[in-house]
């Protein structure tokens, strides 16, 4: 069935792709051109076209561009999916519901999503999809089967103040069109939306702040754009440093903690196993799911606030038992004598093979990964797969959900080599090393330290550690802190790689090196920079060397 999902009036030049696409990090929010350097449509311009894609993927944060770009003029005219999405679907619905700006978005099925992305031209309305001469005929969405409580009605109908009404406008109609029959008690929510990727998540933010719209549970907040304290005498542009600070505080104002971390499972309020929270952030969405055991949807920013400010979300997607199965197994060839590199490249592979679906992947619970090879598989897998969570065999609490229509996959050495090429594309010559991207644990920067004791950062060679708060707070404790600043890094709270800004970011490095596969795969479109990528133990080497290793590791040899 095609369902219109945001209803209004458009028509353009087809944009069609068979991989979808983060609009965070992906596109630049100024002028609707595609930015990430590893998609089809690198270079494109979005601007007045009619983008047809499977669905989006990767960054919560891709609502929050996409609200810009309708904003400033350069957005698509129109949205066009196959698969059921939500960040960008949901982009769009607070420029309707907040901002009374339309653009319209079609869901087809599989065989009208295939005539239409073969197609030159297209025109939309309410009714009807028309391209080739075609008339596609589209389902309004059914909203009929939302039940609300009588709190959450009171909320509906402004007994709680304007801002829980916006946001329950909002959630019901997110709710719709996931077909949920109820609203859920929340536990905890993690915002995303206080990273400045464009001046509409402020605009966005103090338009409630305004409202006065308060937190009901307890909520932590992501990396933000600036080291909030040092971000002056660190000498930040104060046209960029200025509004950042002033969404982190936008926020910290309407209630939640000011956390800043991109891992808020380090937090000692991580949630338990079954515990419904509302996080955003893909990395860990992914990770609260698929480690934790823990249940939330991969909310998009914007919504965080929404269920924030009512303590309810949408009971839809993988809050349902069901929807936690997998649908891929992914078996991952024998390998000996890996290193700390595999986890981020599996991670990377299996989003690739899984772009749409949960996966399972086995063959490798004899690796036996600690959680901070787990961060490093989830943060990767969230660059190139849409899935909010995935099961590792052996290895996480709900592997053996799997569906009996699951299909089968498998990945191969040549397949890891390719990634790792793919992402050594960069020069010999490394000026910056950059750690933390999801950021880095205590247990990482210890073993960082350790690597490094008694070796220096070589001249022209600059080594960057992101962490949050509490993370540097038991660095500073135990002698961890000083020990990195004694081998020449600088640890930077608050900030991650994938909102850093110079000159933090050494405006003088050419070519930059990280044992992350999501920084590696963002960084060329977000930085500008030529990658290098490889092991903890390779970073490390490139620190006191300013060399990469030219060739792959020997167990992908």
């Amino acid at each position: 069935m095609s369902r219109c999902i945001l209803a209004g009036h458009a028509a353009g030049p087809v944009l069609a792709c068979d991989e979808g696409l983060s609009f965070w990090g992906g596109v630049d929010g100024a002028s609707g051109r595609v930015i990430d350097a590893h998609h089809p449509l690198h270079g494109q311009s979005l601007a007045g076209k009619v983008l047809v894609l499977p669905t989006s993927r990767g960054s919560c944060t891709g609502s929050g561009v996409l609200l810009e770009l309708i904003q400033n003029g350069n957005a698509p005219a129109a949205l066009i999916f196959r698969e059921q999405e939500g960040v960008l679907t949901l982009g769009a619905l607070v420029a309707h519901h907040v901002f009374a700006a339309t653009l319209p978005v079609v869901q087809l099925d599989s065989e009208a999503f295939a005539w239409v992305s073969a197609q030159a031209q297209v025109t939309l309305s309410p009714a009807e999809v028309v391209s080739g001469g075609r008339h596609i005929t589209l389902q309004p969405v059914a909203g009929g089967q939302l039940q609300l409580s009588d709190a959450d009605q009171a909320m509906l109908d402004g007994e709680q103040g304007e801002a829980a009404q916006l946001a329950m406008r909002i959630l019901c109609s997110v709710a719709a069109i996931d077909g949920a029959q109820q609203l859920i008690d929340i536990s905890q929510v993690h915002i995303d939306g206080c990273i400045y990727a464009s001046p509409a998540l402020l605009r966005f933010a103090r338009h409630f702040d305004q409202l006065g719209a308060r937190v009901r549970v307890p909520t932590t907040m992501n990396a933000i754009s600036v080291d909030y304290a040092n971000w002056r005498q660190q000498g930040v542009d104060p046209a960029f440093g200025q509004p950042a600070s002033q969404l982190a505080d936008a926020y910290v104002h309407m209630g939640a903690r000011a956390s800043f971390t991109c891992a808020p499972y380090l937090l000692e309020s991580k949630p338990a196993a079954g515990d419904r929270v509302a996080w955003a952030e893909s990395n860990a969405v992914i990770y609260a799911n698929s480690v934790l055991g823990a249940r939330t949807a991969k909310h998009p920013d914007f919504l965080d606030l929404c269920i924030a400010v009512t303590g309810r979300a949408p009971l839809s997607g993988v809050y349902l038992q069901p929807q936690r199965a997998a649908r891929r197994v992914i078996t991952v060839e024998a390998m000996s004598d890996w290193d700390d590199a595999f986890w981020p490249l599996l991670g990377y592979l299996a989003g690739e093979l899984a772009p749409d679906r949960i996966p399972v992947i086995c063959g490798v619970s004899q690796m036996a990964p600690d959680e901070d090879d787990l961060k490093a598989l989830c943060g990767a897998f969230g660059t190139t797969s849409a899935a909010p969570m995935l099961h590792v065999q052996g290895v996480t609490p709900e592997a053996d959900l799997v569906s009996s229509e699951a299909d089968q996959q498998h990945l191969s050495r040549a397949d890891f080599l390719r990634a790792w090429q793919q992402f050594n594309s960069g020069d010999h010559k490394v000026e910056l090393v950059a750690f933390g991207s999801p950021h880095f644990s205590h247990n990482e920067c210890r073993a960082l330290a350790q690597r490094m004791a008694g070796h220096q950062c070589a001249e022209g060679v600059s080594g960057i550690v992101t962490v949050g708060r509490a993370t540097l707070a038991a660095a500073e404790q135990d002698g961890t802190l000083a020990a990195l600043q004694q081998a020449g890094l600088k640890v930077h709270p608050d900030i991650c790689w994938c909102s850093i800004s110079e000159p933090v970011f050494p405006p003088e490095a050419r070519t930059l090196m990280t044992n992350s596969g999501k920084y590696a795969h963002y960084a060329p479109g977000l930085s500008g920079r030529a990658v290098r990528f490889g092991s903890l133990s390779d970073c490390c080497e490139a620190l006191v060397s300013g060399l990469a290793p030219q060739q792959p590791p020997l167990w992908l040899r």
